[in-house]
C-alpha cells in the first residue's frame, strides 16, 4: 500500500467529524445544492421500484407504470397483475407490484388523497413516523420522500451511505442502517442543502472509491478522517 500522509486528526466530537467529512466531500465532488426530484408519492413509488435494480431499469419501470395508468388513483384500483405487467422491465415485478398497490391504497386511506405536501409542515421525525406507519415503508424510503420530494433535511441511508459512514467512524459499527438516519441527521444541523449534498456525495463515493469489496484508501482524500483507513495503515505499517 502506498505511503499516505495522515496528518489530519480525527475530531473527537461526532458532529464535528461529520461536518469535516461533509466539507471535504464538497471539495472533492463540488457544490450540490438541493433540487426537487419528483412529487412525494412519485418518489415513494420510484424508491420501491429502485430496490435491487439499476437506475435505468427504475426509470423505465416508473415511466411504464405512469404511462399505463395515467394517475395513481387508477393504479390503486387496478388489478395487481396489471401493475406487475406495467413494471416488468424493472425486475422483481411480482414482488414490487403488491407493495405498490398496497402503499398507494394506504396513502389514499390515511391522507384522503395522493397529495403528501402537508407532511412538509411537520418535523422530520414526525413526517417520517407518518410515512413508516404505512405498511412496507421503511426509514430509507420515507427519507427519500422527505428529502427529494419535500425538501426536508432527512438523510436516506442506503447500503453505500451505511458502509461509508461506518468505515469513516461517523456512526458506531453496530448501528443498523435504519437507526443511522437520525444519528447522522443530528450531526448535520438540519441543513437541507448540506444533508442533500452529503447523501449524494456519499453514494458516489461508495460506488467509485469506498467500494464494498475493496476500498481504494491509498487514493482517497478522506483518509485523514477515516478510522477504517487509519487502522488499515497502522496494521500494514
Amino acid at each position: 500500500m502506498a505511503t499516505v500522509e495522515l496528518a489530519t486528526a480525527i475530531p473527537a466530537d461526532p458532529s464535528e467529524h461529520t461536518r469535516a467529512v461533509a466539507a471535504m466531500l464538497d471539495m472533492m465532488y463540488g457544490n450540490r445544492p438541493w433540487r426537487r426530484h419528483m412529487a412525494p408519492v412519485d418518489e415513494l413509488v420510484a424508491t420501491i421500484l429502485s430496490q435491487h435494480t439499476s437506475d435505468i431499469n427504475t426509470e423505465r419501470a416508473f415511466a411504464s407504470l405512469r404511462g399505463r395508468f395515467g394517475s395513481w388513483e387508477l393504479a390503486t384500483d387496478a388489478p395487481v397483475e396489471a401493475i406487475a405487467d406495467a413494471i416488468r422491465g424493472g425486475g422483481l415485478a411480482n414482488q414490487k407490484a403488491p407493495r405498490i398497490k398496497a402503499v398507494l391504497a394506504a396513502i389514499r386511506l390515511r391522507f384522503g388523497s395522493f397529495d403528501l405536501s402537508e407532511l412538509g409542515k411537520l418535523s422530520v421525525a414526525e413526517a417520517r413516523r407518518e410515512l413508516t406507519a404505512l405498511h412496507g415503508v421503511g426509514p430509507k424510503t420515507a427519507s427519500c420522500v422527505l428529502l427529494f420530494g419535500l425538501g426536508m433535511p432527512a438523510l436516506p441511508v442506503d447500503t453505500h451511505v451505511h458502509r461509508v459512514t461506518r468505515r469513516l467512524g461517523l456512526i458506531d459499527d453496530r448501528l443498523t442502517a435504519d437507526a443511522a438516519h437520525e444519528a447522522l441527521e443530528s450531526q448535520l444541523d438540519g441543513d437541507r442543502d448540506r444533508v442533500y449534498a452529503f447523501h449524494m456525495h456519499l453514494i458516489h463515493h461508495g460506488r467509485t472509491m469506498c467500494t464494498a469489496r475493496r476500498p481504494y484508501c491509498e487514493r482517497c482524500s478522506l483518509i485523514g478522517f477515516c478510522r477504517y483507513a487509519r487502522n488499515d495503515f497502522v496494521a500494514s505499517a
